[in-house]
């Protein structure tokens, strides 16, 4: 069974710094995209990038563009989410998901139990 671990949220001043990781036993993670939502208090889980088993990543939230970078190491069955300027809109709870195919197609199969993002002064 793939298990998903995310680590390295926590609490940031605006203009800082995070770097998410997203670790995972049970299975190799290699033969398929793997995505980063975010979910701020009171609304919808958002898609924020993914990336696809051969390494192209995709940005779907406007706002992380140009500050956000997705990237993944096969040999560590990790995928990171390197975030920088962030805002206080980037507050939330960020999760990683499996998804079904090599490409990023947006069907998540496995989902990570999240890490709390606090971007505060």
């Amino acid at each position: 069974q793939l298990q998903l671990v995310e680590s390295g949220g926590g609490l940031v001043q605006p203009g800082g710094s995070l770097r998410l990781s997203c670790a995972a036993s049970g299975s190799p993670l290699e033969d398929f995209a793997i995505a980063w939502f975010r979910q701020a208090p009171g609304t919808e889980r958002e898609r924020v990038l993914c990336i696809s088993s051969g390494g192209r990543s995709t940005t779907y939230s406007d706002s992380v563009k140009g500050r956000f970078a997705i990237s993944r190491d096969n040999a560590k069955n990790t995928v990171n989410l390197q975030m920088n300027s962030l805002t206080p809109e980037d507050t939330g709870v960020y999760y990683c998901a499996v998804e079904k195919y090599y490409y990023c197609s947006g069907y998540v199969t496995y989902w990570g139990r999240g890490t709390q993002v606090t971007v505060s002064s």
